[in-house]
């Protein structure tokens, strides 16, 4: 490969926490907006956000208490947590300033443009009556960044590793919110919630954006198998698992190398597609298989095109859970 490992780890993880950012910050906002639409003493708490994010033990360590606003400040603008959103990017601007001669200008300007923003305006976040529209802003800021690289750079090598790193973030996303939802919302959960289910359902896809499309393409009442389905299933919609691993096979036929990802795409595909299997074993089960599946994805490819020993003492930080 022509490119240096050293650029091509850096696209990646810039991807990556770019991703990252945005996906706390869609969290964050659907958690606040179901939380309005539930009955208050039913209501379930925030440290769902945690075990998605799997920052509990982190958290426990810096807060005594789980509330709201603790748990809403540790995921946006705490330091101390490496997979806030503003330690996220943080880390994808340091990414893309190492790699300002690969990346187009404006790419730069708008990541460094992002971080200076978000930082300056986290005083808003503090406020639940500002923190919507701050989120917000990071939301389709990323959107934007990720716009005009899409839009601007060339699709050569370089942006298949952004392509790789957004992919395979957001598959491990989709598979951590399903896994704890489906936790809240089991046979053995409150009896009070059951009549606010499909409420809850809907929440989930709010917080992947996925509402919309859920509607156009299943055409069904919001529950809890269909959105399962969609999310694991859909070829079309590019935040569910197997469209994000189809999109790093694409990627992958644009790269030298990596037949072994190529190999370990291919189980992963191929444990999503066994209806059989997932419809006879416990959902939290199957998440756990198929998690470990994009950690070893996720190694492969280090393995394949980075330097591993170096990427594992600077980088994983809370990406670590992912592998």
């Amino acid at each position: 490969m022509a490119m240096l490992s050293r650029v091509a780890e850096s696209l990646y993880w810039m991807s990556r926490y770019l991703e990252r950012a945005e996906n706390t910050a869609r969290m964050i906002n659907a958690n606040a907006n179901m939380m309005l639409d539930l009955p208050k003493d039913i209501r379930p708490s925030w440290n769902s956000l945690l075990t998605i994010t799997d920052s509990e033990t982190v958290f426990k360590a810096l807060y005594p208490v789980p509330a709201e606003s603790q748990i809403t400040r540790f995921l946006i603008s705490d330091a101390r947590n490496p997979g806030s959103i503003i330690s996220s990017l943080r880390a994808a601007r340091e990414n893309a300033r190492s790699i300002r001669d690969i990346l187009q200008r404006e790419g730069w300007e708008q990541i460094n443009e992002l971080y200076l923003k978000a930082t300056a305006r986290v005083p808003d976040s503090e406020s639940p009556k500002r923190r919507f529209a701050y989120l917000d802003e990071i939301i389709l800021s990323v959107q934007g960044v990720a716009g005009l690289i899409a839009g601007t750079m060339s699709h050569d090598e370089a942006y298949e590793f952004v392509r790789l790193g957004c992919d395979l973030e957001r598959a491990d996303m989709t598979t951590r919110i399903l896994d704890v939802r489906w936790g809240d919302l089991s046979p053995d959960a409150k009896e009070s919630l059951k009549p606010f289910e499909n409420l809850l359902w809907m929440s989930v896809l709010k917080s992947m954006t996925a509402y919309h499309m859920y509607r156009r393409h299943c055409q069904t009442a919001v529950g809890r198998d269909s959105v399962v389905k969609f999310l694991m299933e859909d070829t079309l919609f590019p935040r569910s698992c197997h469209y994000c691993l189809r999109d790093m096979q694409d990627a992958l036929d644009h790269l030298p190398q990596g037949g072994r990802v190529r190999d370990k795409l291919a189980e992963a595909i191929g444990l999503l597609q066994d209806e059989e299997s997932r419809r006879h074993a416990e959902l939290h089960r199957f998440i756990d298989d198929l998690q470990i599946k994009l950690g070893e994805i996720h190694d492969t490819l280090c393995g394949c095109y980075f330097d591993g020993d170096k990427l594992s003492s600077q980088q994983m930080q809370r990406a670590c859970c992912d592998t």
